[in-house]
């Protein structure tokens, strides 16, 4: 069947192919960020592959040093999907854009969650939630206010480096909220990502500290998605370094992956109660180079349609 008489019947008989199924999307960069947006997808969460050969579906726009890095996407409750990215490595601004087929791209956006703060250092890994309770987005992010808490035992690469999460809320992504903190754990923290599971929040984060090294990821559970207790669990990964969690319930498992950045691969962990965690890196398969992402469903037909345009 060509790609031509494809998209003709997609858009003609969109219901003849496809049902409403869902599929499984994996959003992520890859190097350094300049070439933006790519996705994987799975139909079982174990084996990945790329969409469209890996191709670039938005190219970065925003930030001092154009690039598109941690894409972070949800679908909102009016049936769009947003996103937000780490612009920069000294950015004070965070990227973001909106789709409702995440092939057709809103104009990029810069959002300045930390320009009140003259001497934030960055803005990184940022991740948007929406709120079915109180009918909001939050949007999270890691930064560092020197100064701001104490000091950790520092490596020379990540000297003057102790980050905290902090959070603005939106309903449109017009107007937002102040800056307030969101989380402050007594260690350098980065790289948030929420799950509600039931009628629980679980946070997932990385603990940063570099000396000794931790590089690691914990979990948090609340009640409230704007406010986790400090206190985190031990380790959910293992003796490796570990870091950019996203997570989805898969059946009776929630699987949380994430990156093991200095072996240059994926990694996941699953479990059944959220306090006892199995291992299962040695079972997924992901594309090779990707970094950082987040994972989420579509409809087979809106992955159908990513692949024929």
């Amino acid at each position: 069947m060509g790609t031509s008489f494809l998209k003709f019947i997609l858009i003609v008989f969109p219901t003849v192919l496809f049902s409403q199924t869902e599929v499984y999307l994996f959003s992520y960069f890859t190097d350094n960020g300049q070439d933006g947006l790519h996705f994987a997808s799975s139909n079982d969460g174990l084996t990945w592959e790329t969409v469209d050969n890996g191709k670039s579906f938005l190219m970065p726009m925003v930030g001092d040093d154009r690039l598109m890095r941690d894409p972070c996407i949800i679908k909102g409750p009016d049936g769009s999907f947003q996103m937000v990215w780490t612009s920069g490595w000294n950015d004070q601004i965070i990227g973001h854009a909106s789709s409702k087929d995440l092939i057709h791209w809103s104009e990029q956006r810069a959002i300045p969650v930390m320009a009140h703060e003259p001497t934030a250092k960055n803005a990184w890994a940022p991740e948007v939630f929406y709120d079915d309770k109180e009918k909001h987005y939050l949007i999270f992010w890691a930064t560092t206010i020197p100064g701001r808490h104490g000091d950790v035992a520092e490596s020379e690469r990540e000297k003057g480096l102790n980050h905290r999460m902090y959070y603005t809320k939106t309903e449109d992504f017009k107007t937002f909220a102040e800056t307030n903190m969101f989380f402050d754990p007594n260690f350098s923290v980065i790289d948030a990502t929420i799950l509600k599971d039931n009628s629980s929040y679980f946070m997932f984060v990385k603990n940063e500290n570099p000396n000794p090294p931790e590089k690691n990821i914990r979990v948090v559970r609340s009640k409230n998605p704007e406010k986790f207790p400090r206190e985190v669990s031990p380790p959910i990964t293992g003796n490796y370094w570990a870091e950019g969690p996203t997570s989805i319930r898969i059946g009776e498992f929630v699987y949380v992956y994430f990156d093991k950045y200095t072996e240059h691969q994926y990694g996941a962990v699953r479990s059944k109660d959220m306090e006892h965690w199995e291992d299962v890196s040695d079972s997924v398969k992901f594309p090779e180079g990707m970094r950082h992402g987040s994972v989420f469903k579509v409809s087979e037909e809106v992955l159908a349609r990513m692949k024929t345009e």
